[in-house]
């Protein structure tokens, strides 16, 4: 076993145990259960996870499962929020029938997704930003969503230093760049459900649906296309261009 090997299963261990004491935290303060509203939801981020893109330049891939994820943060308990992002990683991650299972990839993702389910519970229900006299919805959403980025790209970016021998700030920018527009549109699609969910109450989430097939749809083509312009050689990218 060398040496990258082995640090990247002992970061793997210590985002196991991060996410559990951050889930059993938050957990602590978990309120009134809402059953039939997290099924509605925990279906939509199953859906949703299995719509994945591959983010070019990165071993790895996306899916547009966030706002359903944002919604069990600020509408749900702390218990149903990280269950919903917990298992909607598992049907993420979940190998199609001719590839090989890899269980410690799966324990790490799910950790992760965990980890910064948590991170975002607590954000959102923190007494300190609640009671601040310039807090407000779209303020607090925010932090909540900019707690649940830091706690999906850091990992991610770490994991990446660790298997792969690269610059971690290197790999954290690249993750930034083809997600971060993905976060901003997520917070606003959560922020128009909350509002409107008071009246419709779940319903109003399977709306977004096909929005979200949208966007996938959009991110799979524009991503193909960058991955393309990545794997073609300099010379053939210039005579394409007419250079």
């Amino acid at each position: 076993m060398n040496r990258n090997t082995r640090l990247t299963q002992t970061f793997i261990g210590v985002m196991v145990l991060a996410a559990t004491a951050s889930s059993v935290y938050a957990g602590l303060g978990s309120h009134t259960l809402h059953s039939f509203y997290a099924l509605a939801v925990l279906a939509l981020a199953a859906a949703t996870s299995r719509m994945k893109v591959k983010l070019p330049g990165i071993e790895g891939n996306m899916s547009v499962n966030l706002p359903f994820l944002l919604m069990a943060v600020i509408n749900l308990s702390a218990v149903e929020a990280i269950l919903i992002a917990g298992l909607s990683t598992v049907v993420q991650c979940w190998p199609q029938p001719e590839k090989k299972f890899r269980p410690e990839q799966m324990l790490f993702n799910v950790s992760m997704m965990t980890f910064a389910a948590s991170m975002a519970n607590l954000i959102w229900n923190a007494n300190w930003l609640g009671k601040a006299s310039w807090s407000s919805l779209p303020l607090t959403l925010s932090a909540a969503t900019a707690a649940f980025f830091l706690g999906q790209t850091v990992p991610v970016a770490a994991i990446i230093k660790l298997s792969q021998n690269t610059s971690m700030r290197r790999a954290w920018m690249s993750i930034v760049q083809l997600s971060f527009p993905y976060y901003v549109v997520s917070a606003g699609v959560t922020s128009m459900l909350t509002l409107v969910g008071h009246r419709f109450g779940w319903q109003a989430a399977v709306v977004v649906f096909p929005v979200m097939y949208g966007i996938h749809h959009s991110y799979r083509l524009y991503f193909g296309r960058v991955s393309e312009a990545l794997s073609t050689p300099p010379l053939a990218r210039a005579a394409s261009a007419g250079v």
